[in-house]
């Protein structure tokens, strides 16, 4: 047997023990780079030296199978927590084009959860599951807002427990601190932080920004999630985390920033065109004006905004602000 052979083995195996829901012949065939004749003789291979593979019931039509045996030894304690760091950090990278240190990462968390015995996999991988799709990342990265020692940890519990969570609130326009009580669905990570959820007496899915809570507790009160949420098609109405009517955006950057343009995500729904002249026109759909107007300042006269009309003149409306501020320089 050949050495890269063997060593796909036993990457194979980390990977059927690893899975909660097992790997069908097209995840073997997509994750190692072979032919389908192939990934049959590799998942023989190690049912033949790991011991027997189970199929596991998904639902869909393809056979999965998992790795039970203790061949692997399991040696280690895990959280949930730990787990979906790795899968929100390994996130964080695809988003900024850093695929192969997300690969790196994933294959770490599948290394990690080989390591588990089959009980304790199966008591966390839905708290794992559960935080992972609670937890997005908004568009815009910055810099990360103070918050209450703990909050973070008793926010994701709450999420993931569906449990109402009660705590002193701020909000911008007033300042005024009131107690509100939440029914949270999920975190969004930009520039700031925010926790996603709606009151008990108001069905509008809200942002709530994390620096501005404080006194935070959980009730022990649960709630009912609503099945039809999607947290990641709710972040991408916006550009950044502030959620407001989205609106069609086109921007034309010209030919001088066209390479850097195209290795930017400006939107996970983007398209990106190329112009006669070498420019690029960049085309989204999303809210968030204000977002949108502080970080196309940073490409300066390199972009033009088509369309819409409100953000061409929030943009010149806050450069004549800056240059107003400024005055004259001797």
């Amino acid at each position: 047997m050949r050495y890269d052979r063997a060593a796909d083995i036993v990457r194979l195996a980390i990977r059927l023990q690893g899975s909660w829901s097992g790997l069908t012949l097209d995840d073997i065939q997509r994750e190692l780079e072979v032919s389908r004749r192939t990934a049959e003789r590799l998942r023989d291979a190690v049912e033949d030296v790991f011991g027997p593979l189970e199929q596991v019931e998904t639902g869909d039509a393809k056979r999965h199978w998992r790795l039970r045996a203790p061949a692997l030894r399991h040696l280690v304690s895990l959280s949930a927590e730990e787990l979906a760091e790795l899968n929100a950090a390994a996130s964080a990278l695809d988003r900024v084009g850093l695929e192969e240190r997300a690969v790196m990462l994933r294959r770490l968390g599948d290394k990690l959860r080989a390591l588990l015995e089959a009980e304790a996999r199966s008591g966390i991988e839905p708290d794992v599951q559960a935080l992972t799709e609670a937890e997005g990342l908004a568009m815009r990265p910055g810099p990360r807002p103070r918050l209450d020692q703990g909050l973070l940890a008793l926010l994701r519990h709450a999420i993931t427990v569906k449990r109402v969570v009660a705590f002193d609130y701020a909000p911008r326009a007033t300042g005024q601190r009131t107690r509100r009580r939440v029914e949270p669905y999920g975190l969004i990570y930009g520039n700031r932080a925010f926790l996603v959820g709606r009151t008990e007496r108001d069905a509008e899915m809200r942002l709530w920004r994390l620096a501005r809570m404080s006194a935070a507790e959980l009730t022990g009160d649960s709630f009912e999630r609503d099945p039809t949420f999607d947290l990641h098609r709710f972040s991408r109405r916006s550009f950044g985390t502030f959620q407001e009517e989205p609106v069609a955006v086109v921007l034309r950057f010209a030919a001088s920033v066209a390479e850097d343009v195209g290795e930017f995500v400006f939107h996970p729904d983007q398209t990106v065109e190329p112009n006669d002249d070498g420019s690029l026109t960049v085309r989204f759909t999303a809210g968030g004006i204000e977002e949108m107007s502080w970080h196309l300042v940073t490409w300066g006269t390199a972009v033009t905004v088509e369309q819409p009309v409100r953000l061409r003149r929030r943009l010149r409306e806050m450069c004549a602000t800056l240059a107003s501020h400024h005055g004259a320089v001797s």
